[in-house]
């Protein structure tokens, strides 16, 4: 035990958060997927046991080899991954999986699929945290924002929007953070956000011109939108069912494999599994899981204090900010605080491309960690002498 721990390098409140994570990802799925497997297994919940299982230790790899390779490697990496994300997003738009009327991945053996988002997303926030630092002096002319980070942004963004609103939306306002913390004027920021708004108002004004069956999804947007804000049980049936589990919870909860509401939910092993474990758990776990994903934030912003303004500073904030965020959009949308979104929660909704590449995101954070750390190393060496 000793060995493997002396090989795991980084910040070791990071590793601790990840492992309580997936102990607790690995408990909620199995306990959540009884309908799912009655409906495709007959029954037999230890196929969805395994099938997870392997996702989350492969995951652990991938976050450990990660974070065994130099963080400044991974700005070459993903350079080269931005050209392969782009076109795939065009493939996926065009041909990719039909799944409520959206198509938002690519099919993969195995009853697994890749969303091609979750690529375009850590490639988009590499090549931010890359720009910023290489052309710092560059991008205090407006004419260059524009050039060198928002027409990639407006790009990505554009290609995952007609699918996926919700994950444009949040890797805009990620985007955004980033510009922010990477010293872009304040103006700037303002008239980017005001563009963005006025091509946006075009784009559903265009939509909303053409035809009923022919506005993408903009009827889903919409009917999302207003039952939000009318309240309308009959049509927040996910939102009702998260509801009643949370509340059935009480403090303690109904303890581990209890749940009844998982026969009743809607998609309880991703989206709503918040409300699961609220009602396994109690208000303690989910004030516990609401903490851990504000840990990793703050060890994140501990990191980027002692590499202010550098490449590591911008990717340890940019995939920290990216993966906490969603997190708590999902909380909020399963306490009725926000429109259905469908963002799984990081490392512990069942998924396969969404776990690996959280846990490769987290291991690049870890890798900056690990650099933070030698170089504290070698100083109480050389201050040692």
């Amino acid at each position: 035990m000793n060995t493997l721990i002396s090989k795991i390098k980084g910040d070791k409140v990071i590793w601790a958060v990840v492992f309580i994570l997936t102990l607790l990802s690995f408990l909620a799925v199995y306990s959540s997927t009884g309908t799912l497997a009655y409906k495709y297994q007959g029954g037999n919940t230890t196929y969805y046991m395994i099938k997870h299982g392997i996702i989350l230790a492969s995951g652990l790899m991938l976050m450990y080899f990660a974070h065994l390779l130099k963080y400044t490697y991974y700005s070459r990496i993903f350079q080269i991954a931005f050209f392969i994300a782009v076109p795939l997003l065009i493939v996926t738009l065009l041909y990719g999986l039909n799944l409520n009327e959206a198509r938002r991945s690519l099919p993969l053996p195995f009853h697994l699929s890749f969303e091609t988002s979750d690529l375009a997303k850590i490639t988009l926030i590499v090549y931010l945290a890359r720009v910023l630092t290489k052309k710092k002096e560059e991008i205090k002319e407006f004419s260059k924002v524009l050039l060198y980070l928002m027409l990639p942004i407006w790009l990505v963004c554009g290609l995952i929007l007609p699918a996926n609103f919700s994950t444009a939306a949040l890797l805009f306002v990620t985007s955004l953070v980033l510009l922010f913390i990477g010293r872009v004027k304040i103006s700037y920021l303002l008239s980017i956000i005001g563009l963005t708004v006025l091509i946006m108002g075009f784009v559903f004004a265009v939509l909303m011109m053409m035809p009923e069956g022919k506005q993408w999804r903009l009827e889903t947007w919409k009917a999302r939108v207003e039952n939000f804000a009318q309240g309308k049980k009959s049509e927040n049936y996910q939102v009702e069912q998260a509801k009643i589990a949370i509340a059935s919870g009480g403090i303690f909860g109904k303890m581990p494999g209890k749940s009844t509401q998982r026969n009743f939910l809607p998609h309880p092993y991703s989206d709503f599994i918040f409300a699961i474990i609220v009602e396994e758990y109690g208000m303690i776990g989910g004030i516990t899981l609401v903490l851990l994903y504000l840990i990793l934030l703050f060890r994140a912003i501990k990191i980027v204090t002692k590499v202010p303004r550098n490449f590591g500073a911008f990717l340890a904030i940019g995939l920290s900010f990216s993966l906490v965020f969603q997190a708590m959009i999902n909380m909020a949308v399963s306490v009725n605080l926000l429109p259905v979104t469908g963002q799984p929660l990081p490392l512990v909704s069942m998924g396969g491309t969404s776990i690996w590449f959280t846990s490769l995101s987290i291991g690049i954070l870890l890798s900056v960690s690990r650099d933070v750390e030698k170089n504290d190393d070698d100083e109480l060496m050389e201050y040692a002498k």
